[in-house]
């Protein structure tokens, strides 16, 4: 079996490399950098630059499925000009791709695409699984909204479509938790705001399963990629200072603190969605890393 991967070069599309070929299954991966084009014949490169919309349409060769993890970090400042590049990496792309494939006739059966728990209004009462309808008002729950209606354009191809709502991937190397545990180990860690708000996280290696099994079991529909007990940012907070053996002595972080630091952005610390997991569950999917605390102790340990 070939996968077609975009992002693969990112945080979460490597470790979706990795149990690709555990699971022998061939990637191919696109990529804006020519320095970084593969030809190993269980891991293949082809050139692409979306905003010029140039593609090499041989990426689909043999392809029969596409995990799609492209999309420009929310994690810079947001400017308005960044905010549309936050967009576009994500739905010019998928349009890209879709037109590509129907220019050039290629049959792809399936699609995974990466979306996101930001979707979900924030709420430190409701409990959301895949059924809510309601959608955040917030710039990420805009986002969200149109790449998931983007990314249901593949069905007009005739692909089975599965979307993966990702919650706080927790990773050694990269995304929220080296930044969330740098202050811990200068003795300067706090939680943010009331520190009430509800954190659904995810183990980056159970995130890459995630997909890797949806595109094995060819899960079709919206899927919620957080692990099963989601925790107050207090909880988090307090877990990693544990683990790190840091204690906490300051007081928690006002909201205005962390707007002035870092713009509108700021919402990442304090938006609150407590999300279900079940659904994937039922699908037969086992989380490796259920509790946050064995994950922490896995990645900071």
């Amino acid at each position: 079996m070939t996968v077609l991967i975009t992002g693969a070069t990112g945080l979460i599309g490597q470790e979706i490399v990795k149990k690709c070929h555990t699971e022998g299954i061939n990637v191919h991966y696109l990529t804006t950098s020519k320095s970084k084009l593969s030809t190993d014949t269980n891991y293949k490169g082809f050139y692409w630059n979306p905003n010029k919309r140039q593609i090499d349409h041989k990426c689909f060769e043999g392809v029969t499925a596409i995990i799609n993890m492209v999309g420009a970090s929310i994690s810079k400042r947001w400017t308005d000009s960044y905010k549309k590049e936050i967009l576009d990496s994500r739905t010019k792309t998928a349009q890209l791709l879709q037109d590509t494939i129907k220019t050039h006739n290629y049959k792809i059966d399936h699609v995974v695409s990466a979306s996101a728990i930001g979707i979900y209004p924030t709420s430190l009462v409701n409990y959301y699984e895949e059924t809510n309808t309601e959608i955040s008002d917030s710039f990420l729950g805009k986002v969200v909204h149109q790449w998931e209606a983007a990314v249901d354009g593949f069905k007009d191809l005739g692909c089975k479509v599965a979307k993966i709502r990702i919650g706080l991937v927790l990773a050694k190397d990269g995304g929220a938790l080296p930044e969330i545990v740098k202050p811990i180990k200068f003795g300067a860690g706090a939680a943010f705001g009331s520190g009430k708000q509800w954190q659904s996280w995810i183990h980056v290696k159970d995130l890459a399963a995630l997909f890797v099994y949806a595109v094995q079991h060819r899960l079709e529909g919206i899927y919620n990629g957080v692990a099963p007990n989601a925790v107050s940012n207090k909880e988090l907070t307090k877990a990693a200072a544990k683990v790190l053996r840091r204690p906490l002595l300051l007081p928690n972080i006002p909201k205005f603190a962390m707007k002035l630091v870092l713009g509108e952005m700021h919402i990442l610390l304090f938006e609150s969605q407590r999300v279900c997991s079940k659904k994937v569950e039922s699908e037969g999917f086992d989380f490796k890393y259920v509790n946050l605390k064995p994950a922490l102790e896995d990645l900071l340990g």
